[in-house]
């Protein structure tokens, strides 16, 4: 059986396909659903394990899926700690690329996906997810995560390397936050999924329908188109649970 797998519900919104490299994620993020979603404690879920056979397994399937684009990863960051050890993350890129497929990465480590850039290109995408502009925020809810302004260093050296690059902007906790981030990256980001903040009863206090009509304005003022499909193009997508709930709204 393939590890590279197709996601199911939301996740299929980042990504026809994805894999997996490990388990368990260093970053220690207060809103991470990945550890609920391995029935795990939160303080569990810090202990990363490479996934079995991985690399083996991609080695073997990735011909399969030439041409298309692979996410590195939804359950932990392919630039964990462990990674620095084991470097399964270039491997896994190195082999995708052999055979024909875009390696998609996702990462919140900063400077360390540097690392792999020589093995990137036009037909690749880096991304990062961008959830606060100060430092304090972050630290609070992403405590061992680069900081935002490094993240946003590490996107405009590969827009530079002539790398895609996209933004995850979500969990979007503090609005006026996100809405800053667009300001400070769109010089340099290729494609953004806007999403909203799910799984937390304080989420209910945001105005998510003001909050999808702004961020729609601010792409529009800098010349970003919306994409409706799920892909990654250059513009930016708006994700299904934030449509969902405010259509939930209007019809309320």
């Amino acid at each position: 059986m393939s590890q590279i797998y197709v996601p199911g519900k939301a996740a299929n919104e980042y990504s026809r396909y994805a894999v997996n490299l490990y388990t368990g994620c260093n970053h220690g993020c207060k809103y991470c659903y990945a550890p609920a979603a391995n029935r795990k404690k939160r303080e569990d879920y810090f202990t990363v394990i490479p996934t079995k056979d991985t690399l083996k397994h991609i080695e073997r399937d990735a011909h399969h899926y030439k041409g298309e684009n692979v996410l590195l990863c939804f359950l932990t960051d392919p630039y964990n700690s462990l990674d620095t050890q084991l470097q399964l993350t270039r491997q896994a890129i190195k082999a995708l690329r052999d055979n024909g497929v875009n390696p998609v990465i996702l990462s919140k480590a900063g400077a360390l996906s540097t690392r792999d850039f020589d093995l990137l290109d036009s037909s690749s995408w880096y991304g990062s997810t961008l959830t606060f502009v100060n430092d304090e925020d972050s630290m609070e809810w992403e405590p061992f995560a680069a900081l935002p302004e490094e993240r946003m260093a590490v996107l405009k050296e590969a827009h530079e390397r002539g790398i895609n690059t996209w933004v995850s902007l979500e969990p979007v906790i503090i609005p006026e936050q996100t809405f800053e981030l667009i300001h400070l990256t769109h010089g340099f980001v290729d494609h953004y999924k806007v999403g909203k903040w799910n799984h937390d009863q304080r989420a209910n206090s945001t105005d998510w329908k003001k909050f999808h009509s702004d961020a729609k304005t601010i792409m529009k003022k800098y010349g970003i188109k919306q994409v409706m499909e799920p892909k990654f193009e250059k513009g930016f997508y708006v994700k299904s649970d934030l449509i969902k709930e405010c259509l939930r709204v209007e019809n309320d």
